[in-house]
């Protein structure tokens, strides 16, 4: 059996491919795709060819990129990790024909998915299912970012994942998917002020319309708006904790201007280009700052028995249903068909049209 996949089939060529299916085996099952998300940020970079699979692989034993063997190659059958589908057709025993899941097998129509090694995330049939492209991964990527957060600010003694913001004066770089769902579960989990730094008009106004403070970097340094507002005391203004999801490595500096002395910066960004702007003589080193990566393949250190990939999946779902008219009214910006979808990532990477949260349906 064959499907369509959305793929890039060379360097600047995204396409629509062929692709062979497995068989239906015991044990398996057929999901229909409903909705795939579009991760821009991370596709564009196999559009564009700058991706690191396509140069190195990550060797897990040695916790390095060995340049020596590329991980991925053109054609890339495999866009994509946001996709919410329909259980058509069961051979697994615990898993039901006609429930609605969220999974992370790319941008194709449909897929042959073995449970046992692959992440099934069940939704509530009164979830707007579009919603659920958030569910495994884009949302526990988010989640993730307030587990090191709260695992900064209690040593570890994770409760609840606003224990790192809970109270707090927060500041999230970036007003993308990431950062908006991320402002967003801050707020929900009590914090006490989220502001949210972007120059992009229409993601400004989307944070605007979720309840965050937007700070326009047009208007002057986003660090000096931020210093401003949040006061501790003398010597010690700023954020009690930024959350960085911009994959610049000017971001990442303009996150350290804005914490408050010893504090964290809690990285979610992916930055294909390196850091070569990044100074650690300045603030970095003089406010005695942290910085701590939320990479969405590992919890910190000592949680993965209470906080897995599941937690943070359930940890999503319950923000989808608190606030889901507004994530779908404000970051949810495109829905286009599947068979617009290489059109869509042209149209992006050559800035013809800005998204924030595009959506294939299929």
């Amino acid at each position: 059996m064959r499907t369509q996949a959305l793929g890039v089939r060379a360097e600047g060529q995204a396409a629509l491919l062929d692709v062979e299916l497995p068989e239906l085996t015991e044990g398996r099952v057929r999901v229909e795709s409903l909705f795939s998300g579009v991760s821009a940020g991370t596709e564009l970079t196999f559009l564009k060819g700058t991706n690191p699979d396509l140069h190195a692989s990550w060797d897990a034993e040695l916790g390095v990129f060995r340049p020596d063997r590329p991980a991925a190659a053109y054609p890339v059958e495999k866009l994509g990790y946001m996709e919410v589908g329909r259980v058509v057709e069961s051979r697994a025993p615990h898993v039901a024909e006609g429930g609605l899941v969220a999974m992370t097998y790319g941008h194709r129509a449909a897929h042959v998915a073995d449970p046992a090694t692959e992440r099934m995330v069940a939704l509530p049939e009164e979830l707007d299912p579009v919603l659920g492209v958030f569910a495994a991964h884009m949302g526990p990527i988010c989640a993730n970012g307030l587990l090191h957060a709260a695992a900064e600010a209690t040593r570890g003694d994770v409760r609840r994942l606003g224990d790192g913001v809970e109270g707090l004066l927060v500041i999230v770089v970036g007003a993308g998917t990431v950062g908006l769902l991320t402002a967003l579960l801050a707020l929900e989990h009590g914090a006490a002020e989220v502001g949210i730094v972007d120059r992009t008009p229409e993601r400004l106004e989307a944070a605007r319309a979720l309840g965050v403070w937007a700070i326009d970097e047009r208007e002057g340094p986003p660090w000096q708006a931020v210093k401003e507002r949040f006061r501790h005391a003398a010597g010690q203004r700023g954020a009690d904790v930024v959350f960085q999801c911009r994959g610049q490595d000017a971001a990442l500096a303009e996150a350290l201007r804005c914490l408050r002395p010893q504090a964290t910066v809690i990285d979610l960004a992916f930055y294909p280009a390196g850091a070569p702007e990044l100074r650690l003589g300045e603030e970095f080193h003089h406010n005695g700052l942290a910085v701590r990566c939320a990479q969405i393949g590992r919890v910190p250190r000592g949680l993965a028995h209470v906080w897995d990939r599941e937690r943070l999946s359930r940890e999503t779902i319950a923000l989808l249903r608190a606030r889901g008219d507004a994530i779908r009214e404000h970051v949810i910006t495109d829905v286009v068909p599947f068979a617009e979808g290489a059109a869509l990532l042209h149209d992006v990477a050559a800035r013809r049209r800005h998204v924030i949260q595009a959506v294939l349906a299929f």
